[in-house]
C-alpha cells in the first residue's frame, strides 16, 4: 500500500498540520482516510476532538459516537463523548455518557457539572 493510501502514515500526515496550525487542512486528510478506511479509530477520535473545535458540533458528535461504536468496552471512548457533548451544551447526554464510562470501570457515577 502507498503512502497515499495508508491511513496510518496519512493519520500522522494530518497530525503534522494540526501541529503546523491549519486545523481544518488537518480535518480535510482525516476525513480522505475515512474514504479508505471509515473504521479508522484515531482519525475517528481525531475529527471528534477538531470538529467540534471548529464549531461544527454535530459532524464531532457522529465520531464521537462512532468510537464508542468502534470500541464499545473503553471507558475513555465515552469519557471523550461525554467531553464533547459537554461542549456541544448537550448535558444530559453528556452526563449518560459519563455514566456509562463510569460503569465500563466499574465505578459509581458522579454528576461534575
Amino acid at each position: 500500500m502507498s503512502d497515499d493510501k495508508n491511513p496510518d502514515k496519512m493519520y500522522d500526515q494530518a497530525n503534522q498540520l494540526k501541529e503546523a496550525g491549519d486545523l481544518e487542512g488537518a480535518v480535510s486528510k482525516l476525513k480522505e482516510i475515512l474514504e479508505i478506511s471509515p473504521d479508522h479509530l484515531h482519525t475517528n477520535m481525531a475529527l471528534g476532538v477538531y470538529l467540534q473545535k471548529l464549531g461544527k458540533l454535530e459532524e464531532a458528535i457522529h465520531h464521537a459516537v462512532r468510537v464508542t461504536e468502534l470500541q464499545p468496552e473503553d471507558a475513555f471512548s465515552f469519557t471523550q463523548l461525554s467531553v464533547i457533548y459537554q461542549r456541544c451544551g448537550r448535558i444530559p447526554e453528556a452526563e449518560d455518557a459519563m455514566a456509562k464510562a463510569h460503569a465500563l470501570q466499574g465505578r459509581t457515577p458522579h454528576k461534575h457539572w
